[in-house]
């Protein structure tokens, strides 16, 4: 089949043009290089037309069946690496119908009947994104259960929680890693509301206006497993919200990879020490053989920047466009396609390193035990007791100057030492000032409290 085409031929579009058109505009427009990825999908596409076509007698039955064997059989091409893409057809589409032309005669032409690029296009880029979703939010589900899975392993290790990374009070790292199944779970939700808008059919609106042919969309919607079909014909063919909208959701969830790396790339280093990343998912250094260093985790946090700009790029292409298709669109490929590839890979990445992840429990108790994080009940304490709250905040605070400028824990100093501050202070104080009565106190609902934490692991299922 190689060979038989060459790269300069009359255009399916060329009767309207006086001349061929520049070499130079047919490698600046063309897109097959990036768009070729969607063969499956217009195939699909293009099926379900044909069949519509054929039941509505809009070209004949035979003629249907010819061109559904026929693009089959192009299928089996493109899966098998025999199909050749030309430039000169400019994109996946104009291709595939250039070939089923040369396989099954004229009856290849009447395929885009009651059809334009424009809603062919909208309609080969919701079947993509319908799929990739699917398979998104599966890798999504395997990190979160990663998670769940993880807190449940370490239920009983105490870490420092931080906030303006300073050391605050204590928590479970459960209730810790469990935060992230929470952002996790919004993730989700988004995608999946994005799915559900993208599920919609824009097949037969035309290139702005529909057609005057009676083609029956709904056919085409139930052959193609879209519940709807979309209302207005020059919205369908001009809308990229859908991708606009995954985007956003990508954006969001690599707020959250990113925010993980992070952690993780702190905890790991020598001066925290509490966890240990899998050594498959570390590299080394050419020059410092001691080194091991977290450029997985790097490379999710610095990834995060490039989804970003796609979703940037997108929406200063469409900030300005007229209704209805404009050519600008061509340029919507490239930020879905790099942002659904770098979603999936960064979520099984942060899948494997979560499972692998060893955590350092005598690290991290030894460091919720210092940095003075049971001030504030020392606070609470004395608010049980009736000193207004500001004040006791005022008391906690001098035995935390007293302590730094002696050496000494709160828990170390004697109750005469204490009472010294408040006379409100008795022998009970004392029970208030371990990390574990402190974590265990935390029964508030959403709190760190173990007993919290086991309630929501088994709503998880884990």
């Amino acid at each position: 089949m190689r060979g038989k085409r060459v790269a300069r031929r009359a255009k399916l579009w060329s009767g309207r043009l006086g001349a061929a058109t520049s070499s130079a505009v047919e490698a600046f427009t063309a897109s097959v290089d990036i768009d070729s990825r969607l063969y499956r999908h217009d195939i699909a596409g293009s099926i379900a037309h044909a069949k519509m076509l054929g039941r509505q007698g809009i070209i004949t039955a035979r003629e249907a069946q010819k061109i559904v064997r026929g693009l089959k059989a192009i299928e089996r091409e493109i899966d098998s690496g025999r199909f050749q893409f030309f430039p000169a057809d400019e994109d996946v589409h104009m291709n595939i119908e250039r070939r089923l032309t040369e396989k099954i005669g004229a009856a290849g032409g009447k395929l885009h009947t009651a059809r334009s690029r424009n809603d062919q296009v909208a309609l080969d880029m919701r079947l993509y994104l319908r799929d990739e979703l699917t398979a998104i939010m599966e890798r999504l589900a395997a990190l979160k259960r990663e998670f769940a899975r993880a807190a449940k392993r370490n239920l009983d290790v105490i870490m420092p929680g931080y906030t303006h990374l300073q050391p605050a009070q204590p928590v479970l790292f459960a209730h810790h890693w469990l935060a992230y199944w929470e952002m996790l779970g919004r993730d989700e939700e988004r995608f999946a509301g994005c799915r559900e808008r993208v599920n919609m059919l824009p097949l037969g609106s035309g290139a702005l206006a529909g057609t005057t042919l009676p083609i029956d969309r709904a056919c085409v919607a139930r052959l193609l497993g879209f519940p709807r079909i979309s209302q207005n014909s020059i919205d369908a063919v001009s809308d990229r919200d859908f991708i606009l909208e995954f985007l956003s959701a990508a954006a969001i969830l690599f707020v959250h990879l990113s925010r993980l790396a992070e952690e993780l790339i702190l905890w790991s280093s020598r001066e925290f020490g509490f966890v240990e990343l899998p050594d498959r998912y570390c590299t080394g250094s050419s020059m410092m053989p001691q080194k091991k260093n977290p450029d997985v985790l790097e490379l999710i946090r610095g990834k995060t920047g490039r989804v970003f700009g796609h979703l940037h790029a997108l929406l200063t292409i469409m900030k300005g466009l007229p209704l209805a298709y404009n050519r600008d669109l061509q340029e919507d490929k490239i930020p879905l396609f790099d942002t659904v590839d770098t979603v999936k890979s960064s979520l099984a990445m942060a899948r494997d390193i979560v499972r692998g992840l060893k955590v350092n429990r005598g690290r991290m108790l030894g460091a919720a035990q210092d940095g003075f994080m049971n001030a504030t009940d020392l606070a609470d304490y004395l608010a049980r007791r009736g000193l207004p709250f500001r004040s006791a905040h005022q008391v906690a605070g001098k035995i935390v100057r007293h302590c730094i400028d002696h050496g000494r824990r709160i828990e170390e100093l004697p109750l005469s030492e204490l009472k010294r501050f408040s006379a409100r202070f008795e022998k009970d104080v004392y029970r208030y000032l371990s990390v574990d009565s402190m974590v265990q106190r935390r029964r508030s609902a959403g709190g760190t409290a173990r007993a919290n934490v086991q309630r929501r692991l088994k709503e998880l299922g884990v």
